[in-house]
């Protein structure tokens, strides 16, 4: 069986879709589901999953369960853990809480999958990289980067740890996700996807509201990211599962994202399109709580990632945001 956790989150429900439609479904998910702490793992849906339910899974479990649940299995019955299950949200300030559950937890299921033999793919993070001004590979000494916040950080000090191991599972890779939209992502509220709130602004008013620029020559607009579809992201993830994988896809820290930074206001008027819709687009202030930890700019260098092995076309923002849409409008009945 494969064991993913964050399954009641963005990333982690795309990848148990994913598994399904390529006929897995010995899968056991795992998550914040408190109906179920401190009891066996479930056959049945918890009341609090959010995506999971209308798919074909094994068992359900709750995260502060893995650890002791693992204790009694091996790599007879767990072939991979995919752990997605992290505090995401890059305004958090709670350094006990976030190091605990993205640096510790992700700690202690690392030492599991390599004294079982197990593979271990793990999700890290573009905010890594901090602001920027060393670039954004994935092949060179990352103690040089600086995260902005303590997300960013959290995940930086996984990377570093498990780069230093000299035990470690037989195949393992950290995957620094650059900005992913796509399906199954409307939990994630004020950090969700420019697509996912420029659809509802959109619906709502007509209109789409986008950060001003506060640094000096960069326009209104025009802050430049690397957008990555969520389905492009979940073939990644999965590629290093696969025996496809090449004898050059070392065990490491990947970029995964397009290789292109594109605008925001690209990305909006890809949704405007989409829609079959005229631009209306208003610029307003960032928040001040933002202002000094936003990044204006990432470009994810792929290079790596294709070595490996990986070859499937990747979504331009244009094709990526329609079948977003397409999805969205399916919610509304």
């Amino acid at each position: 069986m494969i064991v993913v956790t964050g399954t009641n989150g963005f990333i982690g429900a795309n990848i148990v879709n994913t598994l399904n439609e390529r006929g897995q479904t010995d899968i056991v998910v795992v998550d914040d589901y408190p109906e179920l702490r401190d009891g066996p793992a479930s056959s049945v849906a918890p009341k609090t999953d959010r995506y999971t339910k209308d798919m074909k899974v094994s068992l359900w479990l709750d995260l502060h369960d893995l650890h002791a649940w693992l204790k009694e299995q091996s790599a007879e019955t767990v072939e991979a853990i995919i752990h997605m299950g992290a505090c995401s949200d890059t305004t958090v300030t709670d350094r006990e809480y976030v190091m605990g559950i993205n640096l510790k937890y992700t700690t202690k299921l690392w030492e599991w999958c390599t004294k079982e033999g197990v593979s271990f793919v793990y999700a890290s993070s573009a905010a890594t990289y901090g602001d920027g001004g060393h670039g954004y590979s994935d092949e060179i000494d990352p103690k040089v980067y600086e995260p902005l916040n303590l997300y960013g950080e959290s995940k930086h000090l996984f990377d570093l740890w498990a780069l230093k191991q000299a035990k470690t599972p037989p195949r393992w890779a950290g995957l620094k996700f650059f900005n992913v939209y796509g399906p199954r992502e409307q939990h994630k509220g004020r950090m969700a996807s420019v697509a996912f709130h420029t659809y509802n602004q959109i619906k709502e008013t007509g209109k789409m509201k986008l950060f001003m620029s506060h640094k000096d020559g960069i326009d209104d607009g025009c802050q430049r990211r690397d957008f990555v579809f969520v389905d492009d992201v979940v073939g990644m993830t999965l590629h290093f599962l696969e025996a496809a994988v090449t004898a050059d896809a070392a065990n490491g820290v990947y970029n995964v994202g397009t290789g292109k930074a594109r605008t925001f206001l690209d990305f909006a008027k890809a949704v405007f399109s989409a829609l079959q819709l005229e631009d209306d687009i208003e610029f307003i202030p960032m928040p001040e709580d933002l202002r000094g930890k936003y990044q204006y700019f990432t470009q994810a260098t792929m290079r790596k990632m294709f070595v490996s092995g990986y070859d499937d076309p990747i979504h331009e923002i244009e094709s990526g945001v329609k079948k977003y849409v397409a999805y969205l409008e399916s919610l509304q009945g």
